[in-house]
């Protein structure tokens, strides 16, 4: 038999094995990850993760943004969220502090960080929230996801979403309450921008607790991940979070005189250059609205996480007819305010709960912050400013300041303003608990 007939079935025989083993990778690979919350995670990330924002607590301007509308893994700064809706139910008087939170097997099995409690054991809602804040504890976020949502962390998921577009937080989806990885549960430094502003506006009450140090539970001292706590003076808040896939993030805020600032940095490289980055440009946050105030036209100028931010000045003097000109091409600052929300990315890849299927109601979208709280009408405008002194000293957590004396006809109201539908009601319930009268208002009012 001639050599080449002698080789031929030989290469046919190579062939039809190649095509063979081709044929079971593809299989293989067709049925991706066992876990696709374990799955290394690809797009929407962009190799580089660093994703930046300053904003004004006050008034929402963002002073600074780097990739702010790029979606990033929020990690553990998703338990402000799990928090938040905690505030909420408290306010409303779903939960109290001292009710029970029950570790289920579920919640018992989460990876650190943890408090470490076993299935079947207790703590209360204030442990609770102490343990997500200054502990940042996954398996008692899970297990007060679980009392929230009726049992299922997966339905207090769908809660946070619907929260978070509520808020105007429209390029965020959760899927659990830690931030535990999960490929499907994205944020953006803008949106937890907008969250951070939510709590100081909306639970001013609970705030204080971003800034307590340390948690002893149960004789173990546990302290604050979030390191700029010690580290710059003023800064009271807000969380850490750090996964593989996210990097290190942080949402601070820090606050000078009258003025308190947000940064938000996502996906830092190292827990120190992560606070080195916020404290930084939070320090030249305040430095230029401090200029600003002085009439100078100045902008952030910083194009990597590796350069120091720095005020750049445009205008020398301020143009009282043009407060904010146009800026050189590219360099322009950023004027965005947080209240109004970019345009949403598309999150159909990311949707496993339809929160009407989960038996969710959107509620109407309130104007936030611009509910009124009246406490009173009286003949005389200094029985009026009497009332709000002795509010403010009845129920300080809610009336903490402000308060004014309004003319209504020969008569004066005494109203405070300022709040969100949540926070006003939750204003009128403490005051009523101590007998005084109480009458909420909304924006139409």
């Amino acid at each position: 038999m001639p050599t080449a007939a002698r080789r031929r079935p030989a290469r046919q025989f190579a062939r039809h094995f190649l095509g063979l083993a081709l044929a079971i990778l593809a299989g293989i690979s067709a049925l991706g990850p066992a876990n696709p919350a374990a799955a290394a995670p690809t797009t929407p990330f962009p190799e580089m993760r660093y994703a930046a924002v300053v904003v004004d607590a006050q008034t929402g301007e963002v002073l600074f943004s780097r990739r702010a509308d790029s979606l990033r893994y929020p990690a553990s700064v998703t338990k402000v969220m799990t928090l938040y809706l905690t505030f909420e139910a408290l306010a409303s008087g779903r939960v109290s502090l001292n009710d029970p939170v029950y570790i289920s097997a579920r919640a018992a099995a989460q990876s650190p960080t943890k408090l470490g409690l076993p299935a079947g054991a207790s703590l209360t809602v204030s442990e609770a929230i102490q343990a997500l804040a200054i502990k940042s504890a996954n398996d008692v976020s899970v297990a007060l996801a679980e009392k929230l949502g009726e049992g299922s962390e997966r339905r207090f998921a769908a809660m946070m979403t619907l929260r978070a577009r509520e808020l105007g937080m429209v390029n965020t989806h959760f899927v659990n309450a830690s931030g535990l990885p999960d490929s499907r549960q994205v944020s953006t430094a803008r949106d937890l921008a907008i969250l951070s502003r939510a709590v100081l506006r909306d639970f001013p009450q609970n705030y204080a607790l971003f800034s307590q140090q340390s948690f002893t539970f149960r004789g173990q001292k546990m302290n604050n991940h979030n390191g700029l706590l010690w580290a710059m003076p003023g800064v009271d808040g807000l969380k850490t979070g750090f996964t593989s896939a996210s990097g290190y993030n942080l949402a601070g805020s820090a606050v000078r005189g009258d003025r308190r600032l947000i940064a938000v940095v996502l996906g830092g490289p190292s827990n120190a250059r992560r606070n080195a980055k916020v404290q930084n440009l939070m320090l030249t946050g305040f430095e230029l609205a401090a200029r600003r105030d002085r009439g100078e036209r100045v902008q952030f100028a910083q194009s990597s996480f590796e350069a120091e931010p720095a005020p750049v000045v445009l205008y020398a003097q301020a143009r009282p007819t043009d407060p904010y000109p146009a800026s050189p091409q590219g360099t322009g600052p950023d004027r965005v305010v947080l209240t109004s929300a970019p345009t949403p990315r598309n999150l159909s890849q990311f949707e496993i709960v339809d929160p009407q299927a989960a038996g969710l109601r959107q509620k109407p979208r309130a104007e936030p912050g611009r509910w009124s709280v009246q406490v009173g009408a009286f003949k005389t405008q200094d029985l009026a400013r009497e009332q709000a002194s002795r509010v403010r000293k009845l129920a300080p957590a809610h009336f903490a300041s402000g308060g004014r004396a309004e003319r209504a006809g020969s008569n004066w109201r005494t109203r405070f303003t300022g709040y969100s539908e949540t926070s006003a009601r939750a204003a009128c319930k403490a005051l009523k608990s101590r007998g005084e009268p109480c009458m909420v208002l909304p924006p139409s009012a």
